[in-house]
């Protein structure tokens, strides 16, 4: 695990916003990302990360397909093995949490499963993501994502 996203699972919500929240959107993805399910502020937080990184969820892969990079599609890796499902679109958009630009990863035209679902991503340092999910408008988890695997 990168050595930053250590970090992150030993702080509050509050402390994981404020991070979100001083920093840019940055660039949106490409390829393969590992991802990490973060339950800010529990005692369970690196229990639910490593459960959720073996049974669940592995990270994300990104297809940008438009010319400018501005938008574009991407997949979940989820399950032990890893399967790629889930399709999202893309884009920069006004983050729910505090209205600055973010990237947002959207279900809602694109997935059955995950349409209440609502990611969003800002590049905290070159490579890794910290990440707020929505299902409608109630901010249920945090998550990261890093471009390699440490």
């Amino acid at each position: 695990m990168h050595p930053t996203i250590r970090t992150w699972l030993n702080k509050s919500r509050r402390e994981l916003d404020e991070i979100y929240s001083n920093s840019e959107a940055g660039t949106i993805p490409t390829g393969n990302t590992y991802g990490t399910a973060i339950l800010a502020g529990s005692v369970f937080a690196k229990f639910v990360a490593w459960f959720s990184r073996i049974f669940a969820w592995k990270g994300k892969v990104f297809d940008l397909f438009c010319p400018d990079h501005q938008a574009g599609i991407l997949l979940n890796k989820i399950s032990p093995f890893g399967l790629r499902s889930i399709v999202a679109k893309v884009y920069l958009d006004k983050s729910w949490l505090d209205g600055k630009e973010t990237i947002v990863i959207d279900y809602s035209r694109t997935s059955f499963v995950a349409k209440a679902i609502r990611d969003e991503i800002r590049e905290v340092e070159p490579g890794v993501y910290l990440g707020k999910v929505w299902w409608g408008k109630k901010r249920i988890l945090d998550f990261a994502l890093t471009r390699q695997m440490l």
